[in-house]
């Protein structure tokens, strides 16, 4: 009897205390996680597969002076995925500002569509633009954006942290830092499209 009542002692103790593998109020719903983890899982082989069976002279063409290469485009989607990742670790340690969350003004799914749109042109910032990118090769962009994203669905999967409560002002709005998780993954689809129409236009050369 004693250690019958032991063992729900201790068993209420580890639910209480998280250790039974709960997660807490202010983590994230399993529809939550799933989303962002297929939205992660997908755009990660996407862009990986206009890649594959490349020559040189393919991944360095350009169609105009001012156009991107698909290695170019490769580069900036890797280095980018770092820099947004850093931006939100660093909105992470900063306090909660739960007060801020009146100001998003966009659903998660609409976001990443924003994201997406390849109709709306922006502007790559200064660091992330390809001449300022040091990969020296593309083998080495690829395990680079390999590893981090590894790293990034690992998180997602096992993460407790309070994405919600954490928002962060952007050029374009105000987003949450799940939604900046969303946006790692949906500007690595943006920036694929872009490899795909460089691929597809009428002067890319055959090999």
């Amino acid at each position: 009897m004693l250690k019958r009542t032991t063992g729900r002692v201790l068993l209420t103790l580890l639910v209480i205390t998280g250790l039974a593998g709960t997660i807490n109020n202010n983590s994230l719903s399993k529809e939550e996680r799933k989303y962002a983890l297929g939205l992660m899982k997908d755009t990660y082989k996407e862009a990986l597969k206009p890649l594959k069976g490349l020559s040189a002279n393919q991944l360095n063409y350009r169609s105009a002076p001012e156009r991107w290469t698909v290695k170019e485009c490769f580069y900036h989607i890797a280095a980018t995925e770092k820099g947004l990742w850093s931006m939100l670790e660093g909105a992470m340690k900063a306090p909660a500002n739960p007060e801020k969350r009146g100001e998003i003004k966009v659903s998660d799914e609409d976001f990443v569509k924003r994201v997406m749109d390849r109709t709306q042109k922006a502007q790559a910032p200064e660091p992330f633009q390809p001449k300022n990118i040091s990969y020296q090769s593309l083998e080495e962009a690829m395990a680079d954006f390999k590893t981090n994203r590894m790293n990034h669905i690992r998180y997602m999967k096992t993460s407790t942290e309070d994405l919600r409560n954490h928002v962060v002002q952007m050029p374009f709005g105000w987003i949450d830092c799940y939604q900046l998780y969303l946006m790692i993954a949906a500007h690595s689809n943006r920036h694929t499209q872009q490899m795909q129409e460089v691929i597809a236009g009428s002067g890319f050369p055959a090999n």
